[in-house]
């Protein structure tokens, strides 16, 4: 799917453990301008169901696992994030809902934008009529 993919996150680690640097340019595609995490979701309870107009984000699961399903208004694809290792990018006018957080799910997520509430698609319906040529 375009605008959407899975980053391999380098790893270094030794006898005293794993670290992953992420810089810009390099694993981030984007100047970072917030970051944020979500944890401690209850059983069960999905997130998400969203798209931003001009928003990329990097989603990387620190701890536990999660899915992530894409949807960019033609094609739909789920993600399992299951390893710090692993980056899913999601770019621009892609909808998202995060779903089958573990127990001990921390979900990082890293973002090109300042929070702006106005910039949030949350309606589907619309979404899709945007996508589809409908405008922004």
């Amino acid at each position: 799917m375009e605008n959407c993919r899975l980053i391999e996150l380098t790893s270094h680690g030794d006898n005293r453990g794993s670290l992953i640097a992420l810089e810009k340019e390099h694993d981030v595609p984007f100047d970072i301008k917030r970051v944020y995490y979500i944890y401690d979701t209850k059983r069960g309870v999905p997130r998400g169901f969203h798209a931003h107009e001009n928003l990329e984000q990097l989603l990387i699961c620190v701890s536990g696992s999660c899915k992530i399903k894409v949807d960019n208004g033609k094609e739909k694809e789920i993600y399992e994030l299951n390893s710090p290792e692993k980056a899913l990018y999601i770019g621009k006018m892609i909808w998202r809902e995060m779903y089958d957080f573990s127990g001990s799910c921390v979900l990082m997520v890293i973002a090109s934008e300042y929070y702006n509430p106005e910039e949030y698609i949350r309606d589907y319906d619309k979404y899709i009529e945007l996508v589809n040529g409908g405008g922004i």
